[in-house]
């Protein structure tokens, strides 16, 4: 399948799992939990909270060398929004990609969609484990705390 397809399919629409495509185009479902929801809206409102500028979305769909991914938040100066927002799904991914791991997903998954980020041209990729424990990424490897938004919490808290 095409992406787009994806998106037009009316038994697709109310499925409460994250859809995705791999390389193949081939559906890749994956259930969520509350905690999990819960993650991504939280990094959602963290990130509004500190940044001024560009646009924070949740779901945003990202073509990348293994398919369509879905990233559960991220961040997007305004140039670049403005280069992807009439897109179906990003030909460049947003400066700031962030996944929060699920029961389903392993860290090798997690690992991969990091690379595939950022080779789409992210600029930092953010992992949230199911602790809320957060890493942060970018092309030299694991940083610190984020170089685009240092103040960003370590670690997610209720």
């Amino acid at each position: 399948m095409k992406w787009e397809e994806v998106c037009d399919d009316k038994n697709l629409q109310d499925l409460p799992f994250k859809i995705e495509l791999n390389k193949w185009g081939q559906i890749v479902m994956s259930p969520v939990k509350i905690k999990y929801s819960f993650y991504q809206g939280r990094i959602q409102r963290l990130l509004e909270s500190l940044l001024h500028t560009g646009e924070v979305m949740p779901e945003c769909a990202i073509n990348t060398s293994d398919g369509v991914k879905v990233a559960d938040v991220v961040w997007c100066s305004e140039e670049r929004f403005t280069q992807i927002e009439d897109e179906v799904s990003a030909w460049i991914a947003p400066e700031i990609c962030v996944e929060v791991k699920s029961s389903g997903n392993s860290l090798e998954e997690m690992e991969f969609k990091q690379k595939l980020y950022l080779a789409a041209k992210a600029i930092e990729v953010w992992l949230c484990n199911e602790q809320g424990e957060m890493k942060f990424y970018n092309e030299q490897g694991e940083l610190a705390q984020s170089l685009l938004v240092p103040q960003f919490p370590k670690q997610i808290q209720r």
